[in-house]
């Protein structure tokens, strides 16, 4: 009888990813993968379980091909089907705990050498994962490593392009940017003295009692919001034709322009030229951050309210640096919009605007001290090649 020969490790880092809900989980793996590919050379296979959703994000995806290149990343679709001869890659992610194809793990677990296995947890602020951080888990005769990405120099990192943020300080440097995100856009010419805010946040029932405080602003505020969850709460505030792509509404000071959704490098674009940005989810919450703007953070809603103590935790370390009376009214101004109280969120919001060139500077200053733990991809390279040496 002939011996069935052990699987063989591809080259590949294989990155799989269940896409739960909105476009978080696919937005951070898109942007890891894309990185490991491009800045540091390693082939890389990202696995989608739901190609429709990507397609918002990535408009060359061809939605009916099971595999595709775009951008130097091998992408396949990842179905109840998944091919039983597909080789695990020298290195396999798990995406925010998704279960890996059992007919991948079978061929793992018959390994003499194992890939490099890892689950890529969701980015938190909380100090408990200082401790959690790179630590193994035996399973069925194969070992896991938890990767927590992070703002401590014991985390994982933060997802940041090497370049990013060169990119990003010559496109707010450039005199006439605003102009021209608007004109490519087709949006209105921007006011003298106007306040940009880009809305992407989950259903709050505080958002209209905001637009409304924004209508007696002193100043014209433009508010760009990308079609999708925000418009389902402000249906008593806007006309049904407002609430979707082109859709515009002026009323007093306040212009709200309906932008379709876009790819992630336009997105980009949108909170560089914006003044303030209201992001919601993981990834957006991290790129308003590299904007080097001031922003509020939508966390995602969790039974008994147990985000709001995550959502502190991201507080304290983003408002250490801040003189007391700032860090008071940010804090201030993130709990009552994430509590959705109206009469709070105006208040601080009010109290806020004495503070504004203060949030502004310590804003330039924030992406520098929030990477104390590094750039997550090149973490991850490091971590992958110390656990390779070791099984040498």
């Amino acid at each position: 009888m002939m011996k069935t020969m052990p699987p063989i490790a591809t080259s590949y880092w294989d990155i799989f990813c269940s896409v739960v809900d909105n476009y978080g989980d696919i937005g951070v793996t898109w942007r890891l993968a894309r990185q490991l590919a491009n800045e540091y050379q390693l082939p890389v296979r990202l696995w989608i379980d739901d190609l429709a959703s990507f397609q918002r994000l990535c408009s060359q995806l061809d939605t009916t091909l099971s595999e595709q290149t775009i951008d130097n990343v091998l992408i396949g679709h990842w179905n109840p089907n998944f091919p039983a001869n597909v080789h695990p890659g020298q290195v396999v992610i798990e995406a925010f705990a998704c279960e890996l194809p059992l007919s991948l793990r079978h061929s793992m677990q018959q390994m003499e050498r194992p890939p490099v296995w890892l689950n890529l947890e969701y980015l938190t602020a909380e100090s408990w994962i200082d401790g959690c951080h790179g630590l193994p888990s035996r399973q069925d005769q194969l070992t896991k490593f938890f990767f927590f990405p992070g703002f401590s120099v014991k985390s994982g990192g933060l997802l940041c392009e090497n370049t990013l943020f060169a990119t990003r300080q010559q496109w707010q440097q450039q005199s006439e940017q605003r102009q021209q995100f608007c004109r490519h856009r087709h949006l209105l010419p921007p006011q003298p003295n106007e306040l940009f805010i880009s809305l992407f946040s989950y259903e709050n029932a505080a958002l209209p009692a905001l637009l409304k405080r924004w209508q007696s602003h002193p100043t014209p505020v433009r508010c760009l919001i990308p079609a999708g969850r925000t418009l389902n709460s402000l249906s008593s505030l806007l006309p049904a034709d407002v609430c979707q792509a082109g859709g515009c509404w002026q009323q007093g000071a306040l212009t709200v322009e309906v932008l379709p959704m876009t790819d992630q490098t336009a997105y980009d674009q949108l909170l560089w030229s914006c003044d303030f940005n209201i992001v919601r989810g993981e990834d957006s919450f991290l790129r308003a951050q590299w904007a080097a703007r001031p922003f509020l953070w939508h966390i995602y809603p969790q039974e008994e309210e147990a985000h709001l103590e995550k959502l502190q935790a991201f507080i304290e370390r983003y408002t250490q640096n801040m003189a007391p009376e700032l860090a008071t009214a940010v804090q201030q101004l993130f709990l009552s919009f994430n509590q959705a109280h109206p009469a709070e969120l105006i208040q601080s919001w009010s109290a806020l605007q004495a503070y504004w060139s203060e949030w502004q500077q310590q804003a330039q200053q924030w992406p520098q001290t929030a990477l104390a733990g590094g750039n997550l991809a090149g973490q991850l390279v490091h971590f992958v090649e110390k656990q390779l040496e070791c099984c040498a």
